[in-house]
């Protein structure tokens, strides 16, 4: 769909969340999805869950909150063999428990069982499944596109869990990472078939998700991860990234792979590396703290050619907004060769601002959140190197601080292109009326941010520093409106 036609749409139930699985015969697995579900905080602060099955009986635990909220009194005790758990962030529906994650959901026939569900991204013709469900007879407890997914797989007549999953997938478009469990269906021979952890990742490869192992082969201890720093937590080896349109099992007998027959071109989010994810994590090949340090450094080169074309002003000091922003500051200061300076003090027990729902709550949260060095900024020509400008609400507070603390000039500098159109794939960037840079000019954001100038880095620049310069691995719809699937359906 092209960007003149994806002018109007309506606000929609978007997930950028966390998943995790692990299975196990010998460690306690709700322990370890516990621990790696600390480690993807970050992707979701509104709602956690986890589910435990031995293949036979199933344990839950659920709630909203951050996970030392929710898990403050109970973690799921059951000894299984399988765990999956999930860290939810939704954009526009609230956080009612009906669709806090995992979902669960049985099914009858032909060999009966269950199914546990945890997912990462928004599916592109939702609208579309929940008509064919309802022509089945399905009611659902939430608007969530997870539900859907659940429900679709649930009610497909195949055998095993695996072709239920391949056939419902046929009928999906958009976003999904997904993390199953599968459990308590009979074996051909009359006897309950073992648990199963199973990940899956959409054709176009937008959401990321990794496969792990703990100790050795034969030890049969698979973990499935949004990123590797989930690996990383809970002691497991990164093995390798789930590919796009890729469904890997795991269970007694070991792993294995099969492939969704739609085909598509690859098309990963890159506001994973501008933002979401850690900056400790590999995705897809590519660390993203070194991702956001080449943003910063092409930014700097940008910043230095405008400068001497028109003859400007550098900056006097580089000055990160922390925390996403440091990495690109460190490589922005090292290509200009202006210092780089602590300039705003994180306080950590604040969330983060852009996934908060409500303007009101990220205004409150930047003003809790951050707070100026006075005598590192007093007088200074101030490069502000922040990730992204979505709203412009976060932007104005940040400069509004530095003028406070005596700044003498802001120059915002921002290591993403400007956001024009709204994400249908998983990452809430608001309708796009709410996005200041599709309906105002750059001099016009400098002055309702209340900045000397600003500087984007070009969307050349940025898929260059996640090497793809050619733009054949990269979703960059919500910079240029080149969406990779049929949005017609979310922008009605």
């Amino acid at each position: 769909m092209s960007s003149k036609q994806a002018r109007g749409p309506r606000p929609l139930w978007k997930e950028e969340c966390g998943v995790f699985g692990f299975w196990s015969e010998t460690r306690p697995v709700a322990d370890v999805c516990y621990f790696g579900l600390f480690a993807l905080q970050h992707r979701g602060q509104e709602g956690a869950g986890i589910v435990v099955t031995d293949g036979i009986h199933v344990d839950i635990e659920k709630g909203a909150g951050l996970m030392a909220e929710v898990f403050k009194n109970r973690v799921p005790s059951l000894n299984g063999h399988c765990a999956i758990g999930h860290v939810r962030y939704s954009a526009f529906e609230g956080n009612s428990f009906s669709s806090i994650q995992p979902l669960l959901a049985s099914f009858a026939s032909p060999c009966g069982g269950f199914l546990s569900l945890a997912h990462n991204g928004s599916i592109s013709n939702a609208g579309k499944i929940r008509k064919l469900l309802e022509a089945k007879g399905c009611t659902f407890q939430s608007a969530s596109d997870s539900e859907l997914i659940l429900n679709l797989i649930a009610l497909n007549p195949a055998a095993s869990a695996e072709d239920k999953i391949l056939q419902s997938l046929e009928l999906i478009d958009g976003a999904y990472s997904l993390i199953l469990s599968a459990g308590g269906a009979m074996s051909e021979d009359g006897r309950r078939a073992p648990a199963k952890l199973i990940g899956v990742r959409d054709p176009y490869g937008f959401r990321p998700l990794c496969l792990g192992r703990i100790g050795k082969e034969e030890d049969r201890e698979f973990v499935f991860a949004s990123e590797t720093c989930a690996l990383d937590a809970v002691g497991a080896d990164f093995v390798r990234d789930i590919e796009p349109g890729e469904m890997v099992v795991a269970d007694r007998s070991g792993l294995r792979s099969y492939r969704l027959r739609k085909t598509a071109k690859r098309s990963f989010c890159v506001f994973e590396y501008i933002y979401f994810a850690r900056p400790d994590s590999d995705i897809d090949g590519l660390n993203v703290w070194q991702s956001r340090h080449s943003m910063g450094r092409q930014l700097a080169r940008e910043y230095l050619a405008n400068a001497k074309e028109k003859n400007l002003e550098l900056a006097d000091i580089v000055v990160p907004v922390p925390d996403t922003g440091i990495a690109a500051a460190i490589g922005f200061s090292e290509e200009s060769g202006i210092p780089y300076v602590e300039g705003l003090i994180k306080n950590r027990y604040v969330g983060r601002t852009f996934i908060l729902p409500s303007q009101s709550e990220r205004k409150a949260t930047v003003e809790m959140k951050l707070s100026p060095i006075r005598e590192n900024l007093r007088g200074r020509k101030v490069a502000l190197l922040d990730d992204s400008i979505v709203r412009g609400t976060t932007s104005a507070r940040l400069v509004s601080l530095l003028r406070q603390a005596g700044a003498a000039e802001i120059h915002m500098c921002i290591s993403a292109p400007p956001i024009t159109h709204p994400c249908y794939y998983g990452i809430d960037t608001s309708i796009r009326r709410e996005l200041i840079a599709a309906v105002a000019s750059k001099d016009e954001i400098c002055r309702i941010i209340g900045t000397d100038r600003l500087h984007y880095i070009s969307l050349d620049g940025l898929l260059g520093s996640v090497n793809d310069s050619g733009g054949e691995r990269m979703c960059t719809a919500c910079f240029n409106g080149d969406y990779p699937t049929d949005v017609t359906e979310v922008c009605s």
